[in-house]
């Protein structure tokens, strides 16, 4: 059994209907977001349980259960040729690739920003990098419960799927060209590497073209999460420009 932890990620898991097996909230909380999630569960059949908030603090793995905990079945990873399928639907698709990343707080936050850019998907590696967790659920503000993410076990191979599919691949590197000089308008996936090392070589070898973004103090580079979220923007930016 996995779980839900937070007022606003359990909320909006109930907004995308995900299944949701059983709520525990601390007793005497039911006002704002908790009386909301209260109503939610009454809508959708969903038992809640009143229990002393020392018993959430119990279960809780982040920490920050702000009153209530969701328990849910396991995360359903989607399926590469299902996400590739999906995107068929879309204009210009744009998928985000994570090669690496392993601190939960910023697979969150990535996936906050690609859900917030109008991504397809999220694609992660199975080894070697974080998976969707209870913190990375929390930190992305129920995000995760909106946008497909995709687990692969070679994202090399996926990369070259990806190009089959028609997308251009766009790596992430301060070796590339500005990030605002370069094209952005077409179906893409944008790859990001992991913390500290950033991209790997065999993903950088697939790449179509590296993109930068432009430094302008005494540090080189931006944390993964953050420089995600600056390109996957940018990538809005220019698809919303008419000149």
């Amino acid at each position: 059994m996995q779980q839900i932890e937070g007022r606003n990620p359990i909320i909006e898991a109930f907004r995308a209907g995900q299944t949701i097996n059983k709520i525990l909230m601390a007793k005497g909380e039911n006002r704002g977001p908790l009386g909301q999630i209260q109503r939610l569960a009454k809508e959708h059949n969903v038992p809640v349980q009143t229990v002393e908030r020392k018993v959430l603090d119990q279960y809780s793995e982040t920490g920050h259960h702000q009153g209530v905990i969701a328990q849910i079945s396991p995360v359903q990873y989607w399926e590469l040729k299902d996400l590739i399928a999906k995107s068929k639907d879309v204009v210009n698709p744009l998928f985000l690739v994570l090669d690496g990343v392993q601190d939960p707080h910023n697979l969150g936050s990535l996936l906050r920003s690609a859900e917030g850019a109008g991504a397809v998907g999220v694609i992660i590696p199975q080894r070697r990098a974080v998976g969707v967790t209870p913190v990375v659920a929390k930190a992305s503000a129920g995000a995760s419960s909106h946008i497909p993410v995709c687990r692969v076990p070679n994202i090399a191979r996926t990369l070259e799927a990806l190009k089959e599919a028609g997308c251009w691949i766009c790596g992430a590197d301060m070796s590339g060209t500005v990030c605002y000089e370069q094209e952005l308008t077409g179906p893409l996936a944008l790859v990001v590497g992991g913390e500290g090392r950033g991209l790997g070589h065999a993903a950088k070898k697939h790449c179509d073209f590296l993109v930068k973004i432009p430094m302008q103090g005494q540090l080189n580079s931006l944390n993964a999460s953050v420089a995600g979220a600056v390109l996957l923007f940018e990538v809005v930016r220019q698809r919303n420009t008419d000149t």
